[in-house]
């Protein structure tokens, strides 16, 4: 059954805010495809649009690090049914994280399953509401650079500070959600003069080349905790 023009337009918006944080994450996305049209988006389903066939697959380069992004039919919470069929799929491929797009939320039962296998499967989850709009565009919302581990590592050594004394971020800060942080990754902020009152970031980090360029920056850290 073909949805309505209204549930098109938002899922065609919710896709391109899903391609935009896989970007954001460093997996090999196609410029084509954040850019895609709603009509680009009906015509490649043939008119016949539905939630479970919108499944996205990426990667790192060279095939790396490799993530799933379902989006289940299911009009109320996810039961823990749709949980273990995606482990079913992701085991099968040797797939590790996934990302399941969800109207309303969980089941009890399908958090227990999601908590259950944190150790072996990644799986985030994120409300359609959340993704209508890409929240890194907001301008109230500084850049947020994730730090690498060398990165990290020589950011303590340049400060002589231990990780307990770094300002922290919750995990489940909306900006570390978009950008997936685990506890214990260190996300260098960004705010431009109009906000901040400091010197440009002089830190000779391979990050800085993500910056934004010619601005002055007030520029903090913070850790995932």
């Amino acid at each position: 059954m073909s949805l309505p023009d209204s549930e098109i337009m938002r899922l065609h918006r919710i896709r391109k805010t899903c391609f935009e944080m896989l970007k954001d994450r460093g997996y090999e996305v196609e410029d084509s495809e954040i850019d895609m049209s709603r009509k680009e988006f009906i015509d490649m389903h043939n008119g016949d649009i539905r939630r479970e066939n919108l499944t996205i697959n990426k990667s790192k380069p060279g095939n790396t690090d490799q993530i799933r992004v379902f989006f289940p039919d299911d009009l109320s919470k996810i039961g823990v049914g749709v949980i273990k069929k995606y482990l079913i799929v992701m085991e099968h491929d040797n797939v590790r994280r996934a990302i399941i797009v969800v109207r309303t939320g969980l089941t009890p039962s399908a958090k227990a399953s999601q908590s259950e296998v944190a150790g072996k499967f990644q799986i985030e989850v994120f409300q359609e509401a959340e993704l209508l709009v890409n929240i890194r565009y907001h301008n109230l919302v500084p850049d947020h650079v994730p730090l690498t581990d060398d990165e990290k590592k020589a950011l303590l050594n340049k400060y002589t500070v231990k990780e307990p004394q770094l300002p922290r971020i919750l995990a489940s800060d909306p900006v570390a959600r978009y950008y997936g942080l685990r506890r214990g990754q260190v996300v260098k902020i960004l705010r431009p003069i109009e906000t901040g009152t400091s010197e440009r970031d002089k830190d000779d980090f391979e990050s800085n080349k993500r910056d934004r360029e010619n601005e002055i920056c007030y520029v903090t850290y913070r850790i995932v905790g």
